[in-house]
């Protein structure tokens, strides 16, 4: 029933409370969180290769310390440092060549799209529109036909801003264009593509904040998940809002099943969780997480319904077949 292209992890641990109503076919009731790893500081951004090896992203929030790139082996059940300078890696999504490429962000990040070597070495693909750097590169996701969807808020760091806007780019690998696709996105953040390719859900979550002034305080603007048309030459069109969480906050990464339904890692502080909507938006199931979740994503092959998710500094599974 299930299908995701960039995570798979297997390993057991404690087992902690969960919480789900509405359709049990999505999220069985009586079905346990379970947690896999938790020596993280932020966890986010789990991929899987084609081999069944997982990779996620560890993001420290001091710019002085680097970021690293753990990876799991589900064989041996062991979790080694990959990258141990993932240049403030956030999102991860392997490409259909097995090529590991990574949103990275400010706050002493790398600023850029780019691509993670097997050695573990990260290497910038595209760092600037029109002549300035990005923002702070935080979700992607890759499109059937090869191009890349990355969305560019900033939520913090000292560096200087030189976007006056926070937007959603479409990276083509082949020719190295970069083109600008969101003009009535506040702030971006998770990013993903329907099963059929048609569809690009964007998050919008605008907190406020930039990191320029640690003193400020931020001034909300729209918490939205939102669905665009995805035209012939890569573009989007025909904006539609999805859900409005209004002064809540909204969602940071999410994943899609086969049925096309989208499970968004909500940080609303009085609901968190991953919460299941229909392409239409309508609220299906609920899984409550131990702390505030930051990504979620689908295993392969015989974990495909084995639903993984980022929240805090740790890694959880919970298995969603009937």
């Amino acid at each position: 029933m299930y299908r995701f292209t960039h995570c798979l992890f297997v390993v057991v641990a404690c087992v902690l409370p969960q919480c789900s109503n509405g359709n049990d076919s999505l999220i069985p009731n009586g079905r346990q969180l379970e947690e896999l790893w938790n020596k993280g500081e932020f966890t986010e951004g789990v991929a899987v290769r084609s081999d069944g090896m997982v990779f996620f992203s560890d993001i420290t929030r001091d710019p002085a310390e680097n970021g690293r790139i753990l990876k799991f082996d589900p064989a041996t059940e062991k979790t080694t440092v990959f990258s141990a300078n993932s240049r403030k890696s956030n999102g991860l999504f392997f490409d259909a060549d097995s090529r590991l490429l990574a949103s990275c962000g400010a706050n002493g990040g790398a600023m850029a799209l780019c691509e993670v070597t097997s050695e573990g070495v990260v290497k910038p693909l595209v760092e600037r529109f029109h002549g300035k750097r990005f923002n702070s590169p935080n979700d992607l996701v890759v499109h059937p036909n090869g191009s890349v969807y990355f969305s560019d808020p900033r939520y913090l760091g000292p560096e200087p801003i030189e976007l006056k806007h926070q937007s959603v780019y479409r990276f083509v690998p082949k020719t190295g264009n970069v083109r600008r696709v969101t003009t009535d996105i506040e702030k971006p953040n998770g990013v993903h593509v329907s099963p059929d390719g048609r569809t690009l859900y964007v998050a919008e979550t605008n907190n406020g904040s930039t990191g320029q002034d640690p003193d400020a305080t931020p001034q909300r603007g729209r918490m939205t998940l939102n669905a665009f048309r995805i035209s012939p030459d890569g573009s989007l069109a025909d904006k539609r809002v999805l859900v409005n969480f209004g002064d809540k906050l909204g969602t940071d990464g999410m994943t899609i099943d086969e049925a096309g339904n989208i499970y968004a890692a909500v940080r609303s502080a009085d609901r968190f969780g991953v919460v299941v909507y229909s392409p239409a938006g309508k609220e299906l199931a609920y899984l409550k997480t131990p702390s505030l979740p930051t990504n979620c994503c689908f295993g392969v092959g015989t974990t495909s319904q084995v639903l993984y998710v980022t929240a805090g500094g740790g890694f959880y599974r919970i298995n969603l077949a009937p």
